[in-house]
């Protein structure tokens, strides 16, 4: 039988890790907290309030806190998350101090009155409210934010939203507008302030990590960025698609910077891809050229990168060295080191190419159901719905320092970009592995107040306790996405900030953005989004494709109203109409957008991803598709069939895990075991490095429709007892 928070005593917590005086005094204060408290929330919330968790308290201790106060089990949060629909424990709670000196709080609090009546109290009270109008008066609240940041348009738009074409399904925004959203970038501005001394990027190299961090001025990084739009301008045309396939370094955010501000279209690459990935995606984009490096260097050693980009690349390939000035790969004839490259430029006076805001400046991949990934084309509307949702829903001010490590290959690399430089934050960047020491102390010494995760990096750090020693008070916000969380992971994350709350976010690359949230200005619960994010609405459909009513605690697939600033009206290899809209119902004379997720509505309206209503699944924060991992799969021994891929969530929590169906030929014989490391040498060479296979199982036959498609939502279900089994143990 569990203990109650009221049972435990001092030896307890001393078992748990705390010194005989610290348990004594825990004792003592946690008593007098029991004798006031009235629910074990109000029990929790006057131990964070009162910073009595501290963060150098071992993890074991924490457990028992909260896991106690709560009466609440992992396995308890298994069962919750399929059987019941109450709302899950509360980890963070806003004050109205904070709430009101928050970006939306003050917002709020200079327009709530005039624009809700009588009906407005306070940020936290109604937020809710707030929300809703955000839904029902997009042209307002847009109105409103565009002030917000730094977006200055050459030529205004004629009005917020047109929706006179009843072809374009999420209507027409900011019509008429010019701007070059990178120069927008790089300018000074009194709102957000902005001045040229701020530092725009602050950075460290892996391996000096005790060295000074590095920083680069905004006035510094324009010149830089304009030096290196003059090389472009002389190299390629207007218009060009060029390629970036390197770390997120300083000068991988000077090139995408500098890409757009030549008017030219960055095509986004993740460093860790196969070459044949990288062929697909120069071929989608029709890339006139490729920024790359010869190495990448993690973790204390170079792995080659030129070499996989040449076997892909027939196009002119512009190559940064990683350590130092000097290259350590030959390269080819027709290619370029980036000191040659910058050789012909004379000035860093560069007119930035202004153009209509739905003209195209990036292009990014998402794995479709295809053997090729959907190309999304991002025009200039995608950055400012995605500072616009950092600024809300991360409360990102002038001053922060903000860290997210990722890659401009996926949609975070992008976003973290101008989720910076559009609000006048600092952006922090480690070059190197974000799994050690080191990482952890670039965010403590180059003083991060926002930190963004993915929760296998988070599994990893908790894991290898390689954090241990380091402050990491000053950070006043976490971020999380990619991903299904642990609670457990989670605890350990926001434990190291005495209880910073976690703002988990959910979306997608044709989003720009995320469509569920947290909130500073709500309640938080480990694992759970708290609200749709700002003018998002978004209904739960039955398994006929009924909306459930508002409000009600359900499971059912999302669907999205159409009028979303900054999502896709377009891909460049499939058909988007079909691809996010064909089938899906009407919702008060609009036809909805497709997302594909499952999704849970608890009573108190937390929201928790359940799964994917296809059959794409997210392995470490990559969504890819079944079919692109049995394609590798089924051809990669003599011995297999077919093969069915899946993943499975274990119930705990956590990232998805990879499982392989396999079906033998007859007369073959094989065990699971080295089918296992053959599967994971296929895919990691043929698909992506970062992918693991976590379990296999040799079946007869796989369960079929009528129509003979695989039902891999049996096998998921059959797996899931086996996966959280082996997850306990």
């Amino acid at each position: 039988m569990r203990k109650s928070i009221r049972e435990l005593g001092a030896e307890n917590f001393v078992n748990a890790g705390l010194t005989v005086e610290e348990a004594n005094e825990f004792h003592g204060v946690l008593n007098n907290i029991l004798s006031i408290s009235s629910s074990p929330t109000d029990t929790w919330h006057h131990l964070v309030t009162n910073k009595l968790l501290k963060p150098f308290y071992p993890h074991s201790f924490h457990q028992l806190v909260y896991y106690t106060i709560y009466q609440y089990s992992q396995s308890h949060a298994a069962a919750a998350a399929d059987n019941d629909f109450h709302d899950p424990p509360l980890y963070w709670f806003p004050s109205l101090e904070q709430a009101k000196c928050t970006n939306l709080g003050r917002l709020m609090e200079t327009n709530g009155p005039k624009l809700l009546g009588d009906s407005y109290k306070d940020p936290i009270t109604s937020f809710s409210l707030f929300h809703k109008f955000s839904v029902q008066h997009l042209q307002v609240y847009w109105s409103l934010i565009l002030k917000e940041l730094s977006v200055s348009f050459v030529e205004p738009p004629k009005c917020i939203l047109d929706t006179s074409d009843p072809s374009k399904h999420g209507g027409t925004w900011l019509p008429g507008s010019v701007l070059n959203v990178a120069d927008c970038c790089l300018q000074p501005s009194a709102h957000p302030n902005k001045q040229d001394d701020s530092i725009a990027i602050i950075w460290r190299d892996e391996g000096f990590d005790d060295a000074e961090v590095n920083r680069i001025s905004l006035k510094q990084l324009r010149q830089q960025v304009m030096f290196v739009a003059s090389a472009i301008d002389a190299t390629f045309s207007r218009g060009d698609a060029i390629a970036i396939d390197m770390q997120m370094t300083a000068n991988a955010v000077i090139i995408y910077l500098a890409i757009v501000l030549a008017g030219c279209v960055v095509v986004s690459i993740a460093d860790s891809f196969a070459p044949k990935e990288i062929e697909a995606r120069l071929r989608i984009s029709k890339a006139k050229g490729i920024f790359t490096q010869d190495f990448i260097s993690r973790g204390g050693r170079k792995f080659p990168l030129y070499s996989r980009v040449i076997e892909a690349a027939s196009c002119k390939v512009i190559v940064l060295p990683v350590i130092g000035d000097d290259l350590g790969v030959q390269i080819r004839e027709q290619d370029l080191s980036w000191k040659n490259f910058l050789s012909s430029v004379r000035s860093d006076n560069f007119s930035p190419i202004y153009q209509s805001v739905d003209s195209v400046t990036n292009i990014l991949f998402s794995s479709g159901t295809t053997g090729d990934p959907k190309a999304i084309p991002w025009t200039q509307l995608a950055p400012i719905r995605s500072a616009a949702d950092g600024w809300a829903l991360i409360d990102i001010q002038p001053g922060d320092v903000y860290c997210w490590p990722t890659n401009l290959g996926w949609v975070m690399g992008p976003t973290l970009i101008y989720h910076c430089l559009l609000t006048g934050a600092t952006l922090a960047l480690y070059h190197g592995s974000p799994q050690g020491h080191g990482f952890g102390k670039f965010v403590q010494d180059a003083g991060v107040t926002i930190l963004g995760t993915v929760p296998s990096l988070v599994k990893t750090w908790k894991s290898t306790q390689c954090m241990e020693g380091l402050d990491w008070t000053k950070i006043k916000l976490f971020c999380s996405t990619g991903e299904t969380s642990s609670i457990d992971d989670d605890l350990w994350l926001s434990s190291k900030a005495y209880y910073k709350p976690i703002i988990e976010l959910c979306g997608g690359t044709e989003l720009a953005s995320s469509y569920i949230a947290g909130s500073p200005l709500q309640p938080q619960a480990f694992g759970a989004f708290s609200t749709a994010s700002m003018t998002t609405g978004i209904v739960i459909l039955d398994e006929n494709g009924v909306p459930y009513p508002e409000d009600v605690s359900c499971v059912g697939e999302v669907g999205l109203f159409p009028l979303f600033l900054g999502a896709s009206d377009r891909l460049l290899n499939a058909d988007h109409e079909k691809v996010y809209f064909k089938g899906m119902p009407i919702f008060e004379g609009k036809v909805l957008r497709r997302h594909g997720d499952i999704i849970k509505r608890t009573v108190g309206g937390y929201i928790i991803v359940q799964g994917r209503a296809d059959d794409t699944m997210n392995l470490g924060g990559i969504k890819t598709s079944s079919i692109e991992i049995e394609r590798v799969c089924d051809r990669a021994d003599e011995c297999i069939l077919e093969t069915a891929a899946v993943s499975v969530a274990p119930e705990n929590g956590g990232p998805e895990q990879l499982v392989i169906f396999v079906v033998l030929k007859k007369g073959y014989n094989s065990n699971a075991e080295t089918l296992k490391k053959i599967f994971s040498k296929a895919i990691q060479t043929n698909l992506n490095p970062l992918f693991k296979v976590s379990f296999v199982k040799i079946v007869p036959e796989f369960p079929r429709t009528a129509s003979n498609k695989i039902l891999r939502r049996v096998l998921r279900d059959q797996m899931k007892h086996g996966v959280s089994a082996q997850s306990r143990l």
